[in-house]
């Protein structure tokens, strides 16, 4: 059987692993933690332990200064905005759970092409039926189609009261007060899954307006921002830009960001935090009835990538991670414009680890299914990330590429066969 050459998978090489520098953090931790000098201070736990509620606090404050340092924040942000978790993943079920509603949530905004496996998520929550896709646009005034966003969220405030800053507060009899937003967007705004696209300061200015006069809450996966190969500086996140404007009327903001050290460290860790323009939001995040019982999830974990952030050897791995996968987007670009059709087009490949393409073709599903059954090579093809219910046929011609998986001998190797077969189809676009 010839070697699989799979475009799919969406995870490191197990070669660019950091095993040996986790391994050192855990001993580390393990063996130097005293369990006495933990007991008379509520706000940070044991490792072995049950975690509070948000996470240590000192693992917050050092991934606050952390990423403060990364997006060159001047005024120091506040470690009560944000809450730890174990991953991304985790992390957007916990969001909904505790801002979200289904009698009170009109409706889910997501932005297409989207993140293969998400819709579950929202349907799993009772959202079925209630998804609405919002296009990436390519060379207009916004990366995302906020017009058709804003006509979407007048329709269903239809008949609505007005937002204000009580929109939507209630009375929990065990929790207290609790915010649910009317409305709820899902977007990866930077090197975006699977789009490879980044959204402007203006766009996502834009979007944080929009969210305040309709409550809407934007839950941005900020997952892959730190893997940019361009050195430029990073483009603020929405929780900053929300932080940055926000009045003494809003005390909830109306931003998540969903982060994750699963694509800059291991995703076998299972660590991630989020980070809100408020504390008041991230308390509500830190009280789920799953959270409440249990602790911070990974609380081992967690102390662990401190341990990387203090030591520097984040910034290693990362630099390591960087090199590789700038590289491989390389080869992957140049193989696409030597193998492939005239009039292809291809978006991505200054970070994160996927690209976007789109054929000239119209019936691309058939190519896909040759490569994977005579050649063994596997894409993604456009079909897996559309939104349920409101979909765009993406699989007619797009096809999402990843990097960090496959070797640049593979990914060259892979484009030609590709190459091949659609010259066999379709030779009059050689």
């Amino acid at each position: 059987m010839s070697k699989v050459i799979n475009f799919f998978k969406g995870h490191p090489t197990r070669q660019l692993l950091p095993a040996k520098e986790i391994a050192a953090s855990y001993q580390k931790i393990l063996t130097t933690s005293d369990y006495l000098e933990y007991d008379t201070d509520p706000a940070n736990q044991h490792p072995l332990t049950y975690g509070t509620d948000p996470g240590n606090l000192a693992v917050r404050e050092t991934i606050s200064k952390w990423v403060d340092k990364k997006f060159n924040r001047t005024t120091p942000s506040d470690p009560d905005c944000i809450n730890l978790t174990s991953g991304a993943s985790y992390g957007i079920a916990n969001i909904l759970t505790s801002v979200s509603n289904v009698n009170i949530t009109k409706r889910i905004f997501i932005v297409a092409p989207t993140y293969f496996l998400i819709n579950n998520v929202f349907i799993d929550l009772g959202y079925e039926g209630k998804l609405t896709g919002i296009n990436e646009t390519h060379g207009q005034e916004y990366e995302i189609d906020l017009k058709y966003l804003e006509q979407q969220l007048e329709l269903y405030s239809e008949g609505l009261e007005s937002v204000n800053e009580r929109t939507n507060v209630v009375s929990d009899p065990n929790r207290g007060e609790r915010k649910y937003y009317r409305f709820v967007m899902y977007l990866v705004p930077t090197f975006s899954n699977p789009g490879g696209l980044s959204y402007s300061l203006k766009t996502r200015t834009k979007l944080v307006e929009l969210a305040r006069k309709y409550d809407l809450l934007i839950i941005s996966d900020d997952v892959y921002e730190l893997l940019d190969y361009t050195n430029v500086p990073l483009i603020s996140k929405f929780n900053h830009i929300d932080r940055d404007s926000l009045t003494n009327c809003n005390t909830y903001g109306n931003t998540i960001s969903n982060a994750t050290f699963s694509k800059i460290i291991a995703p076998g860790l299972r660590v991630g935090w989020q980070e809100t323009a408020t504390p008041k939001l991230v308390a509500q995040l830190a009280e789920t009835g799953a959270n409440k019982s249990g602790g911070t999830p990974a609380q081992l974990s967690t102390l662990v990538v401190a341990d990387l952030i203090q030591t520097g050897e984040i910034e290693k791995i990362i630099s390591k991670f960087i090199e590789t996968y700038s590289e491989r987007a390389k080869v992957l670009k140049d193989s696409v414009s030597k193998y492939l059709p005239q009039g292809t087009k291809v978006f991505g490949g200054d970070g994160g680890y996927f690209l976007w393409v789109e054929l000239p073709i119209t019936n691309h599903q058939e190519i896909v299914d040759i490569l994977a059954k005579k050649h063994s090579v596997i894409l993604a093809g456009g079909e897996h990330f559309e939104v349920t219910g409101d979909e765009r046929h993406w699989g007619e011609n797009c096809v999402r590429l990843s990097i960090s998986f496959l070797s640049k001998e593979e990914i060259q190797e892979g484009i030609k066969l590709w190459g091949d077969v659609l010259k066999e189809k379709y030779s009059e676009l050689y």
